[in-house]
């Protein structure tokens, strides 16, 4: 076990655990700590507490200091010149004609490195770009580039729901999200209706995929057959939530389907989920 405080260096983004060097730090506090990229400010996210030696990434690095009104200030002189660098990296980028979209820059607490975080089609050569952007700001700089939902996180924005996005809002990490999940769900494979601003498929299709599994383990699919009180019949219909079934019974082929609760059926033969050829095909640019 060891003692480790979580700090977090933008609004929504991944914890990493520090060593408070014998600090008692709780939520909201700011620290300065060395990282892989340099000396940043942090926040707590999470305060001080014992975790698994596993559940670290070696060597955990120690807190250098609890951040003072000094460094806060040069947190705010950091954003200031990121503005100004964000104008000055615009017009750089229409001046060498690249195809790439600037999405946000990122000056380090220190100010020994820049990076600039834009989006594009594919592969592009910035090489002369990050030499006339070095010959302006006399530091390191470092182009990243994101993809879509990357890109939606860092600006944030109103999902579909009208709610701000969860990835902008309360998401560390990106999780899997497929059209397989969607199918499952019984939502209708409509890009439109299945597909977040970013254009991809919306992170909250993955919410309740744990509850829509077990249901699906317990609830015979479109195409069944199962024995009835009313006898045998093939499933034409579900309401996973609601456990009810349209069953085709095969005594009664040319009257309307009985339904049943899932309790009140015995399952004879399954059907499986998949996801058609021609369904993913249509749908790829989103997954």
């Amino acid at each position: 076990m060891a003692e480790v405080v979580g700090v977090r260096f933008k609004e929504v983004g991944k914890v990493y655990y520090f060593d408070p060097d014998g600090h008692t730090l709780k939520k909201g506090d700011r620290v300065i700590v060395e990282t892989a990229r340099g000396v940043e400010c942090g926040e707590i996210a999470m305060d001080n507490r014992d975790v698994n030696d596993e559940e670290i990434v070696k060597p955990l690095k120690k807190l250098l200091r609890i951040a003072t009104e000094d460094d806060l200030k040069k947190v705010e002189e950091n954003k200031e010149k990121e503005k100004k660098a964000f104008e000055i990296c615009e017009k750089k980028i229409l001046k060498h004609k690249i195809d790439m979209k600037l999405v946000d820059i990122e000056y380090t607490f220190d100010n020994s490195k820049i990076l600039f975080y834009f989006t594009a089609d594919g592969r592009v050569d910035f090489r002369e770009l990050v030499k006339d952007l070095a010959s302006v700001f006399h530091t390191r700089i470092e182009l990243r580039q994101i993809g879509v939902r990357d890109e939606s996180k860092m600006l944030g924005g109103i999902g579909i729901c009208g709610r701000p996005f969860c990835c902008g809002s309360f998401l560390g990490d990106f999780q899997p999200v497929t059209v397989k999940m969607a199918k499952e769900q019984g939502l209708s494979l409509n890009p439109t209706k299945i597909s977040g601003t970013c254009g991809r498929l919306m992170c909250c299709l993955k919410y309740e995929q744990d509850a829509y599994e077990h249901l699906l383990r317990i609830t015979p699919k479109v195409g069944a057959i199962v024995e009835t009180p009313e006898g045998r019949g093939r499933v034409v219909d579900v309401n996973l939530l609601r456990g009810n079934l349209k069953v085709q019974l095969d005594r009664r082929a040319d009257a309307a389907p009985a339904t049943f609760n899932r309790k009140e059926v015995k399952l004879i033969k399954d059907k499986k989920i998949q996801v058609e050829k021609e369904e993913l095909d249509a749908l790829k640019n989103i997954e």
